[in-house]
């Protein structure tokens, strides 16, 4: 019979355990990979925030999670994620203008925008992007392991010369952002890119197999994954 009542109870908690996760928004974002987890972990947070506007926690982690199905959702929702993201970001620098996660998810979306949605939305976001990166360096240049760097770098590697941007700038940023995380897969690649374009093939391959021999930080890996994926593309690609 106490048999019976300790099965009994590990099975309870077991099951409590599970509903408990299901209805936890964070360790559905762990599980990302899995674009229904993050969709759920999305609304979890749209609907904190509609209940509590000044829910400055779920205000950026929706803008985050909404970044992430910007670029993994099915194609039709991805330009509403992304809108829903934008406004989340600035919901949450609104709220807490001293912090940087509003700010930088804000920029995020926007980027993802207008990289995937062309020409007229790269215009409309690239300055907004830029000085709401910038912003982020002012208040935490740390945030994030340099995401902020990462980030610029990757907007001066985009806009064209005519609107400011510019291959050097792209280097030099991306190699800040590499002061605070040496081993950052995504600044590592986006840096290989950057290298392409000033005509140093070497250097740029020599940086694509960093990202693949790298190792995978836990609380990146979806975009570890990716970025190593892509770089054994390019770098298939270039010894062609």
């Amino acid at each position: 019979m106490r048999a019976s009542i300790a099965v009994f109870y590990i099975a309870a908690l077991a099951t409590s355990a599970g509903l408990q996760a299901q209805g936890d928004p964070d360790a559905l974002y762990k599980e990302r990979v899995v674009v229904a987890k993050a969709r759920e972990a999305a609304g979890i947070w749209s609907a904190r925030l509609a209940k509590a506007p000044a829910d400055f926690e779920s205000a950026w982690k929706l803008a985050r999670a909404e970044y992430w199905l910007g670029g993994h959702d099915d194609q039709a929702a991805r330009r509403a994620d992304l809108e829903r993201g934008i406004e989340a970001g600035q919901q949450a620098s609104r709220l807490e203008p001293t912090r940087p996660e509003g700010y930088f998810w804000m920029a995020a979306c926007m980027g993802q925008l207008a990289e995937s949605f062309g020409m007229r939305q790269g215009l409309k976001y690239r300055t907004p992007i830029r000085e709401a990166l910038e912003k982020v360096l002012q208040i935490d240049a740390a945030y994030q392991n340099g995401s902020a760097d990462r980030a610029l770098g990757r907007w001066y590697y985009k806009v064209p010369g005519l609107f400011g941007g510019s291959k050097k700038k792209s280097e030099e940023h991306l190699r800040k952002s590499l002061t605070y995380d040496p081993l950052s897969t995504a600044s590592r690649f986006f840096l290989a890119e950057t290298l392409f374009e000033l005509d140093r093939k070497a250097d740029a391959i020599a940086e694509l197999q960093r990202v693949i021999d790298g190792p995978i930080n836990p609380e990146w890996a979806p975009e570890d994954r990716e970025f190593k994926e892509q770089a054994a593309e390019r770098l298939k690609k270039e010894r062609r």
